[in-house]
């Protein structure tokens, strides 16, 4: 049984596991996708090593990690243009396994775009029709109504070259949409462009994906962009999936010190555990006591921690300030001002603990550091609710 309502100029429509959005007549679907026991290994390397996640039908779920940590081989796992060694792919409940790319209900759009210089913006978002037989009409109607979708409507008559990089980027997803996809794959698609044009392309990469309804798995080394985009994000590190969960999830409690460190910025205080109380936990570090709040394994469960285990405390700069009389949070500490960088809406402010610890702070452009210059002391002071202890391990910047 289907349940169907219509909501501005969509139409849709919700059977089992799909996702159908009618618009102006064409059919798009939307289906999960779920990786079970997924392992790609070549010779006694393993580029990828028993991922299991499920995306939902939907869903804007982005793969974020280092180069070569696995992300761009899952992603070719999916699609189709590779076979995993072991596990399976199943994309809308159904195992893919036999089902080469031309087949899959997928569409992957790559880092280059590789569109046809000689072709119509039209003629290269309508390409995949015209090699399934569809008439010269049936195409130039799909290709406007595409076109309208991405905000480009009377550009189709236009040679790709008199497009800007942004346009070029909207022309490629619109025809990895032409041939209808229940799921589009992107590869770091904004990587070759500059950093203003990349910020304005999240937004509009995440209204399209709103738009059209369609699950997006996206793959990129680039928090701001995973952050700014996704539903929920997936953090990699040599093959392994090391925590999946929505974005303020993992910036806010990161499961491992990789996560810690690769997700935004962070200060590693090693320390060793004085006590616990239930999940308040005071740690020993550099001759200061703190109180932190122990890390989460999982969503549903915390570290666990015993007096004398060694362990690392996080505190990212955002949340450490200045000490004053407004300003008296249960964690404090004195250090000297190494060095402030001046970042355009913020200042970060470089200082050192016992003459070798680095710690960073920030604060807004608009708060007066005047007072501070290098070698200067000051009292800083941050919350046991914002400081994340986690057992020894990896991080991001070995």
């Amino acid at each position: 049984m289907s349940v169907l309502f219509k909501q501005d100029a969509f139409l849709i429509v919700f059977k089992f596991k799909f996702v159908k959005i009618i618009i102006s007549g064409g059919i798009i679907m939307s289906a999960d996708v779920e990786l079970q026991n997924i392992s790609v290994t070549f010779g006694s390397f393993y580029a990828a090593k028993n991922v299991n996640v499920k995306i939902k039908q939907g869903e804007f779920f982005s793969f974020l990690g280092p180069s070569g940590c696995g992300k761009t081989t899952l992603l070719r796992a999916i699609s189709g243009f590779l076979d995993p060694s072991e596990g399976k792919v199943l994309i809308g409940g159904e195992d893919m396994a036999g089902i080469g790319p031309n087949k899959r209900p997928t569409s992957l759009i790559f880092q280059n775009l590789a569109l046809f210089p000689l072709m119509s913006v039209a003629d290269n978002i309508a390409f995949s029709l015209e090699v399934r037989g569809k008439s010269k009409n049936e195409r130039r109607k799909r290709a406007d109504e595409l076109l309208e979708l991405i905000a480009l409507s009377g550009q189709g008559d236009k040679k790709v070259h008199e497009l800007s990089g942004g346009q070029r980027q909207r022309v490629a997803i619109a025809r990895a949409l032409a041939i209808e996809p229940e799921v589009l794959l992107l590869d770091e698609p904004l990587s070759a462009l500059d950093l203003k044009l990349r910020q304005k392309m999240r937004t509009e990469l995440r209204a399209i994906q709103k738009r059209v309804g369609i699950t997006f798995i996206y793959i990129t080394h680039d928090q701001g962009e995973a952050l700014t985009m996704s539903d929920r994000v997936a953090v990699m590190n040599e093959g392994e999936l090391e925590q999946v969960g929505l974005c303020d999830d993992v910036y806010d409690y990161p499961n491992t010190p990789f996560v810690a460190t690769f997700v935004g910025e962070n200060n590693p205080f090693y320390a060793k555990v004085v006590s616990v109380d239930n999940n308040e936990v005071k740690v020993e570090s550099q001759g200061n006591t703190f109180l932190a709040t122990a890390g989460k394994i999982n969503e549903n469960q915390n570290h666990s921690f015993s007096p004398g285990d060694e362990v690392i405390m996080f505190i990212r700069p955002e949340s450490i300030f200045i000490k004053n009389d407004n300003n008296k949070l249960d964690n404090f500490f004195s250090a000297k001002v190494n060095t402030i960088e001046f970042e355009g809406n913020l200042k970060n402010i470089y200082v050192k603990i016992n003459s070798n610890i680095d710690v960073r702070f920030s604060v807004p452009n608009a708060v007066d550091t005047s007072e501070l210059s290098s070698n200067k002391d000051v009292e800083l002071t941050f919350s046991s609710k914002k400081a994340v202890v986690l057992p020894k391990g990896q991080l991001a910047v070995d």
